[in-house]
């Protein structure tokens, strides 16, 4: 490495370089530099979490509308508790397939090691398409269109939105 006098006699370097030189004068701003590295990795995890959870939490509520809709309009007046669930999972279970592609079962027998299920390990996107999706499929299940008709129009939308989405997060991967 060359040095050269700077134009007011002062010597210039990168960023890179001065805190490199500075780290190797002094152990301790070298310490510095690796505590506030590591508390930024850390505020940023935790504002990412924040976010996952807040689109979580926002998926569960809309769910709300969903069940409301399905209560309404598909689960007859005289049913059991138990008759109840099994259409509430039914329709969990359609939006399940068509998001992710499978039931929750399916996603229980594929992933035995995980704890929870498929949507407490949804990403960011795939938990704001869902939340989108419950909304959808509360309006279609007020439309009176069947169970099938609904599982083409929300995969479709799935699809495009997911596309819309990740695309749009890669250029912030990046930065």
């Amino acid at each position: 490495m060359t040095s050269k006098q700077g134009r007011y006699a002062a010597t210039y370097a990168s960023k890179d370089i001065a805190l490199k030189f500075a780290a190797w004068i002094s152990p301790e701003f070298e310490l510095y530099i690796i505590k506030d590295y590591q508390r930024l990795k850390s505020e940023e995890t935790q504002s990412q979490s924040l976010e996952w959870n807040l689109q979580r939490t926002l998926s569960k509520i809309n769910y709300r509308i969903h069940t409301d809709a399905i209560k309404e309009e598909i689960i007859p007046k005289v049913v059991t508790k138990a008759q109840s669930g099994l259409v509430y999972a039914s329709e969990a279970d359609m939006l399940n397939v068509a998001l992710f592609g499978m039931t929750a079962v399916e996603w229980r027998t594929n992933n035995p090691d995980k704890d929870g299920n498929m949507r407490d390990h949804a990403t960011l996107e795939q938990l704001v398409v869902l939340s989108n999706m419950e909304s959808i499929n509360a309006l279609l299940i007020r439309q009176d269109l069947p169970q099938g008709e609904r599982l083409i129009q929300l995969n479709s939308t799935a699809i495009t939105q997911m596309k819309s989405l990740v695309s749009a997060s890669l250029p912030k991967r990046l930065t």
